[in-house]
């Protein structure tokens, strides 16, 4: 980004932010192609957005904390810093701060000093030790651990209810029917009357089967009497069975 666009832009950022940071920072054109940025003394207690394109920054005698993790990742030709006179509560919150520091120490005019809690006051931020970041790291796990299990749980949820969905479309129903009725006519289902029809027609039939066969009942019964005048003239016993 060139040096006046980089300069307008801080500018208007500066005139919006200066109700509550009091003066605005000071941006000047550096030679060759550089900007410096100086943010000193203006009782800030958070940095401002910076311009990529800024070669030097002072922001001495504020009253910072901490420093936002990745501010200083986008300064790329960043040259010179000045952070002394700040507050810094060197907690979990100062760890990025510590590990630029620790990568970046040439660029550094003072080293800044913790100024809370009262176990590393006035100990420089890059002296810090990697056990004193331990708890921070077992809350990060910890975190990131509780949010691994629920993002898990949420996509077999979704995985679960895809396959549900899935498995309803493919569903068939089939209907089996008995093999005693196996035999009925299909006609018999679309067409009902004829089939009562078919049902009267065999009843018909059976009741003039029954009819004849009491028929010849009747002529038997008859006869019964000449067969037993007949027994009795030739003296012939009937034997019941």
């Amino acid at each position: 980004m060139p040096c006046g666009l980089s300069l307008a832009v801080f500018l208007v950022w500066a005139a919006f932010h200066q109700h509550t940071a009091g003066q605005p920072c000071l941006c000047s054109g550096l030679r060759p192609a550089g900007l410096q940025v100086n943010c000193s003394s203006l009782n800030l207690a958070d940095l401002p957005h910076l311009p990529p394109d800024t070669t030097e920054l002072h922001v001495r005698d504020n009253r910072l904390t901490s420093v936002s993790p990745g501010l200083f990742d986008r300064l790329v030709v960043l040259k010179k810093v000045s952070l002394s006179g700040n507050p810094f509560h060197c907690d979990c919150g100062i760890q990025y701060l510590r590990n630029w520091l620790l990568k970046n120490k040439a660029l550094v005019t003072t080293e800044p000093t913790c100024a809370s809690p009262g176990s590393v006051a006035r100990r420089a931020v890059a002296d810090l030790g990697d056990g004193h970041f331990a708890s921070c790291a077992l809350a990060g796990c910890a975190g990131g651990t509780y949010s691994t299990v629920v993002g898990g749980m949420v996509c077999c949820l979704v995985v679960l209810l895809l396959w549900s969905l899935r498995l309803a479309k493919r569903t068939t129903f089939t209907l089996e029917i008995h093999e005693r009725h196996s035999g009925f006519e299909a006609d018999s289902l679309r067409s009902l009357p004829r089939h009562r029809r078919r049902l009267r027609t065999e009843h018909t039939e059976v009741t003039m089967e029954s009819a004849e066969g009491l028929e010849e009942q009747l002529v038997h019964v008859e006869l019964l009497p000449q067969v037993l005048d007949a027994h009795k003239k030739h003296n012939i016993k009937i034997k019941a069975n």
